[in-house]
């Protein structure tokens, strides 16, 4: 693999006293690594973390930047438990990719897991969230 290719991986639930702190370590994490030269994203597309990256990559294409943002979901029903605001979101994400792979058809109890191994096995980097207690 001769492409520089960074995922994302990171908590569902984010504290809403650390999420302006998380948001502004991402989005320098990611302008490193776009300077660095990767030019593809890949975002596992679920609530928390994952759509903050992939919302900032979405939004730095609409800018310009030369970038590529690929959705690797577990499955076509990901969201279907989702309330109507991360639903938007999600369909935002979906309209603002440049592929989507869905590793499963169906939801499977290994289908988040399958997602995980896609974006490692697809990836040069990786942009991780770790809160600690």
């Amino acid at each position: 693999m001769g492409d520089k290719i960074c995922c994302f991986a990171g908590h569902r639930t984010l504290p809403a006293d650390k999420i302006s702190h998380i948001l502004k370590r991402l989005h320098e994490e990611i302008e490193k690594q776009i300077q660095s030269g990767i030019t593809t994203f890949i975002s596992g597309g679920a609530l928390g973390f994952d759509q903050m990256a992939a919302a900032f990559i979405a939004a730095k294409k609409e800018t310009g930047y030369a970038i590529d943002l690929i959705l690797a979901l577990p499955c076509r029903d990901q969201d279907a438990r989702w309330d109507s605001k991360a639903r938007n979101l999600y369909r935002y994400l979906l309209k603002s990719a440049d592929e989507v792979v869905y590793v499963s058809d169906a939801y499977t109890v290994d289908c988040m897991k399958k997602r995980n191994r896609y974006m490692v096995d697809h990836s040069t980097h990786c942009i991780c969230a770790l809160l600690r207690n």
